[in-house]
């Protein structure tokens, strides 16, 4: 099988569900799974077909001759079928001279059996071991066991026996039956069949190879059905015991070499589990047969290109009860007849090594790719076999060797879906944060417009109010009846001018005039300008680092002052005051926190909004915490909340976090 060919196997990327099941049973490893898709490599594929078979989704497309074939039964020349001995297996419904008959009408000229090809071929085999009896030998029947062997124990290519394949042996019997200028076409249950026509050493033996199926798919395009066709037989020379080939140990009993499990002389092993194991042995040493006789499937009659369904015992009882039929009325005279003229036929054959062996990675290799899909230890190797590798090991080289994907792994994939989900939660949270404080803005600017609307009405009329109240009030004597209650309407107008200059100062749209800042000495000097009620302790704390921050001191110093009035107005029967600063490269954090009442947990979303208050009346406006956020969102911050007012679920008390850009720049 010559390297670079095109390739014989391919993926139907809308089909392909990357099970990893063709990855399975490649006994190559001849898939590659790159972004989520397989890839038959023609390189290192035998052709045996596996993928095709276990493909669920029919998502592999054979390379098909069948346009060929088609040209070739239009030339000039006379085109031969030659059809391999497995026939039965696929056509068990049909019987056989209806189904050369359909053949013919295709247009072929000649119809032969492969069978009388593979007598000549067991012949060949028996004079082999007859003669040389020192040496150890790898049957060739099998073209995708040949592939296996040229690419994969290259070692080995001196111990394959230098006999043609049946098929081979059928095309030179026919040219020199029919002359060179006979076109022949092989029909048979084998996809690596195309493969060994196009193998350097027997090029242009066969011009072209379909599989059962495609057979069917060319009478179909014909309408041709048994029913409607002429009963007719091969043409000679006829198949012996050759036509057993395709069962499992056929070729030994053709060829009259016993599988003597005393002299162990002879092995046989099929399967793609099997073959590769009888391989290696061979290899080693330790399996000192004279003939190792291998297929790659169980036998012909299971080929990737026979489209019947039929359980395997079926199939060989149904190839054997055919070879019982016609050894019963073969015409032993002519045979030998045709066996004669056939006695010097060359049946040889070379092979080449077409190394695709890559050296194995390093323990080290291995293990930087098992600590990337999450095994850090011995016991984390499942060794599930889902990847389509048998073990964690395997699929690592795989991976080094550029043919599979980290992904593969299911252990690894689920940690990594559960790893999105903790993501797309943590996502989930900050986007509902996001809207919240949206929402926040929202209700925040309609209230500012409303109160910048009602402040500016409000407080020319206020102010002359105010100024008559205290003047009737400084004018009254002190002995009349009427100054307490002018004394309270003073009072309760000087109440109302704060409320007014609140609400204009909550609706204000303040710009930020941000400059260097010493964050520290900010907060130091908010905490001298206080004077703590009886009771009440404070305590500073700063973290080491830079204390610079681009911020606008005026309104940072109000945040504070604000924050620090709401703590001590918690703490009526004293506490302690706590003030904190630190940060990174990137923000800088302030506390403030308190040992007071706290604030009960369904109050927590509401004590930004504007006016509301858990102070008494007289006691608050509710635009202190408004007016906060407000600047600490235009200074592009956060502004958060933790408090306990449960006694028994620890200390109640309130903490105030302002999280504020380090600088303003890289904010924007």
């Amino acid at each position: 099988m010559d390297i670079g060919r095109t390739a014989l196997i391919s993926t139907i990327k809308e089909r392909c569900r990357v099970c990893y099941t063709c990855v399975r049973e490649c006994p190559a490893k001849a898939i590659r799974i790159a972004g989520g898709q397989a890839e038959v490599l023609p390189q290192r594929c035998i052709a045996c077909g596996n993928c095709v078979q276990v493909c669920s989704q029919e998502a592999k497309r054979v390379h098909s001759e069948l346009e060929l074939v088609e040209e070739l039964l239009r030339g000039p020349d006379p085109v031969a079928a030659i059809v391999a001995p497995s026939f039965p297996a696929e056509f068990g419904e049909t019987e056989y001279v209806y189904l050369v008959g359909m053949i013919r009408e295709l247009g072929f000229r000649f119809v032969h059996e492969v069978g009388f090809g593979a007598d000549l071929v067991a012949s060949a085999y028996r004079k082999l071991l007859a003669t040389s009896t020192d040496r150890q030998y790898i049957a060739t029947t099998c073209p995708a066991i040949v592939g296996y062997v040229e690419r994969y124990h290259p070692e080995l290519v001196p111990a394959l026996a230098p006999i043609v394949s049946p098929m081979i042996a059928t095309a030179r019997a026919l040219r020199r039956l029919h002359g060179d200028g006979l076109r022949i076409v092989f029909i048979g249950p084998c996809i690596a069949k195309k493969a060994e026509a196009d193998a350097r050493h027997v090029a242009n033996e066969v011009d072209a190879v379909i599989t059962f199926i495609e057979l069917r798919q060319l009478l179909g395009r014909r309408a041709l059905r048994p029913e409607s066709a002429v009963p007719s037989d091969f043409d000679p020379p006829h198949a012996g015991t050759g036509a057993l080939f395709p069962i499992t140990r056929g070729m030994l009993q053709a060829a009259q070499i016993e599988e003597d499990l005393i002299k162990s002389e002879v092995f046989s092993a099929d399967g793609s589990h099997e073959f590769g194991l009888a391989l290696k042995e061979f290899a080693a040493g330790t399996l000192r047969a004279r003939l190792l006789e291998v297929l790659c499937c169980n036998g012909c009659i299971m080929g990737p290109g026979v489209s019947q369904h039929y359980p395997l015992f079926k199939r060989r009882a149904m190839v054997s009860q055919y070879v019982r039929q016609r050894t019963q009325n073969i015409d032993s005279e002519r045979w030998h007849d045709y066996w004669a003229r056939l006695a010097d036929l060359d049946l040889t054959r070379k092979f080449a090594a077409h190394d695709m062996r890559e050296d194995a990675p390093t323990e080290e290799q291995i293990a930087e790719v098992l600590l990337r899909m999450g095994k850090r230890e011995p016991m984390d190797e499942l060794n599930c076999g889902a990847c389509g590798y048998a073990t964690c090991r395997e699929h690592a080289t795989a991976i080094l060797k550029g043919l599979a994907e980290s992904e593969m792994c299911l252990p690894y994939a689920i940690e990594q879906l559960k790893q999105t989900n903790r993501d797309l939660a943590v996502t989930n949270e900050q986007l509902a944060s996001a809207q919240e404080a949206l929402m926040h803005a929202e209700k925040l600017a309609s209230m500012g417009q409303l109160a910048a609307g009602i402040a500016h009405e409000v407080n020319n009329p206020l102010g002359t109010v105010l100024m008559l109240a205290h003047t009737l009030l400084e004018e009254t004597p002190t002995e009349s009846p009427a100054r307490e209650d002018l004394a309270l309407m003073a009072s309760e107008a000087d109440r109302c001018k704060k409320i007014v200059s609140g609400l204009l100062q909550f609706a204000r749209k303040n710009k930020v005039e941000a400059r260097a800042t010493d964050v520290r000495a900010l907060v130091d000097g908010v905490a001298r300008s206080l004077r703590l009620p009886p009771g009440v302790r404070m305590d500073i704390e700063h973290a080491d680092g830079d204390p610079d921050a681009e911020i606008d001191r005026d309104q940072v110093a109000q945040v504070l002052t604000n924050l620090v009035n709401n703590a001590l107005d918690a703490m009526p029967r004293g506490g302690l005051l706590t003030l904190r600063t630190r940060g990174d490269a990137e923000r800088v954090q302030i506390e403030v926190a308190d040992t007071g009442t706290g604030i009960p947990p369904e109050l927590h979303k509401r004590i930004f909004e504007p006016f509301f208050t858990t102070k008494p009346p007289g006691k608050g406006t509710g635009l202190g915490l408004s007016v906060t956020y407000g600047i600490v969102k235009m200074h592009h911050g956060d502004l958060r909340v933790e408090s306990n007012a449960d006694p028994a679920k620890g200390p109640t008390g309130t903490t105030f976090t302002v999280t504020l850009p380090r600088w303003r720049m890289r904010a924007e």
